[in-house]
């Protein structure tokens, strides 16, 4: 299990992605995209019992969550290809309790214990990988416990100038003036990790010219 950590705008989230691309590429895996919130929990993420209306009458069943969900169609694929679950913005959400038992599983990828709200004994298949991606600048960092921390291996993005000036020469834009004018406004930030990523700037379009003032008053500025 893999977390990419760092500012905004990094390109986590599109690391994260093509990683698991790759992971998958030319098997017989998949991989899914869920992305975690403050009112995430563990009902929504394991299981829990929900409320069901059957001829008129209100009934409750259990029923699983996304990761149980998860796990149960990566045992369903041939070969154990690997098969990849991205949490995005997983700090957000309180992790200890959506987690649950997954606290233990995740450090013991060979046991498998009961779960909370009954059921059938449950174990994290072997071919299941998770990726995370963290914003630290996002004040839910910090609920982010050592526990946790000890069960992920966390990779930090940094602002990649080099990646920008690439790409802004490869489309005929000059790099100097827009690299140093990010560089000198990260400098002035002084924290690594509130500073401002190269992703705003990355487009597919041919149109970066005329995006550029919209770019700085409408998602910059706000930010700072």
């Amino acid at each position: 299990h893999i977390v990419f950590q760092g500012p905004p705008g990094t390109g986590k989230t599109y690391v994260a992605e093509r990683l698991a691309r790759v992971l998958v590429s030319g098997t017989k895996g998949f991989w899914e995209v869920v992305q975690f919130h403050p009112s995430y929990a563990y009902e929504d993420f394991i299981q829990g019992i929900r409320p069901r209306i059957v001829k008129g009458s209100i009934t409750y069943e259990l029923e699983k969550g996304r990761f149980l969900e998860f796990c149960r169609k990566a045992q369903e694929v041939p070969d154990e290809s690997p098969c990849v679950l991205i949490i995005d913005e997983m700090n957000r959400a309180h992790l200890s309790r959506v987690f649950g038992e997954l606290m233990y599983l995740l450090e013991y990828r060979d046991k498998e214990i009961p779960l909370a709200a009954g059921g059938a004994m449950f174990h994290i298949p072997q071919n299941v990988y998770i990726i995370g991606t963290m914003n630290t600048a996002d004040r839910s960092i910090a609920l982010v416990d050592h526990a946790l921390r000890r069960r992920f291996s966390f990779i930090r993005l940094d602002p990649n100038y080099e990646i920008l000036t690439n790409h802004l020469e490869s489309r005929g834009y000059p790099s100097d003036s827009l690299v140093l004018t990010l560089k000198e406004i990260n400098r002035a930030i002084d924290d690594p990790n509130y500073e401002i990523g190269i992703s705003y700037f990355v487009r597919k379009d041919q149109v970066l010219k005329e995006h550029l003032p919209d770019i700085w008053l409408g998602e910059i500025e706000p930010y700072l």
